[in-house]
């Protein structure tokens, strides 16, 4: 397989940029750099995945799985600045930039850290998790996401997903109505899917 995102280490030389964005009426910098996801620009499942979330009535961490340069956390944080958010990625690049950008917007809400999937989230129950997965890593590698967020979820707590129809969203749904007690999709928009499960 060729290297893409989903790499700890990515070779590809490093070209950092800088750029601003808008996301639910926040103003944000992001700096951003070859080898992680969507570099130019907040991607268009992330923007709808962010347009749709709403927090659970549960207590707990947020979880961003796959945080990337960090734009789902990091507007998780600052809409509901009463919750802590983690966001972790297995790309050490991604993790870094994404340390940067909370320190760029002033957000301190939040714990970034590597991690394979969820294997580093520490113990304790989580309220929600939030991925944008990376569908170039492998069903097997998603499923896993799925699996480890059903692990450390609160009871009624939430798993929210996009993934593109053509990409495995029905699979992703079926998937998920096996473990979790109620999936629904709450958008469909251009493609995408808005998957949200229950625990």
């Amino acid at each position: 397989m060729s290297e893409h995102y989903y790499s700890k280490n990515p070779q590809v030389e490093s070209k950092p940029s800088k750029w601003q964005y808008t996301l639910r009426g926040f103003l944000f910098t992001f700096e951003t750099d070859a080898g992680v996801f969507s570099k130019s620009e907040v991607d268009f499942g992330s923007r709808v995945l962010i347009d749709c979330f709403v927090m659970p009535d549960v207590e707990g961490h947020v979880l961003d799985v796959g945080c990337g340069y960090g734009p789902i956390g990091l507007l998780i944080a600052k809409s509901y600045p009463d919750r802590i958010v983690e966001m972790m990625d297995v790309n050490e690049r991604a993790v870094n930039l994404a340390k940067k950008n909370a320190e760029l917007n002033g957000v301190q809400n939040v714990q970034i850290y590597e991690s394979d999937a969820l294997s580093s989230v520490p113990n304790g129950k989580i309220a929600a998790v939030l991925t944008n997965p990376p569908i170039r890593a492998g069903k097997n590698t998603i499923f896993r996401f799925y699996d480890e967020a059903y692990d450390k979820l609160a009871d009624s707590g939430e798993l929210w997903v996009v993934i593109q129809k053509k990409q495995g969203a029905p699979s992703t749904f079926d998937y998920l109505e096996l473990k979790f007690s109620k999936v629904e999709i709450v958008e469909k928009k251009k493609g995408y899917w808005i998957i949200k499960a229950r625990k």
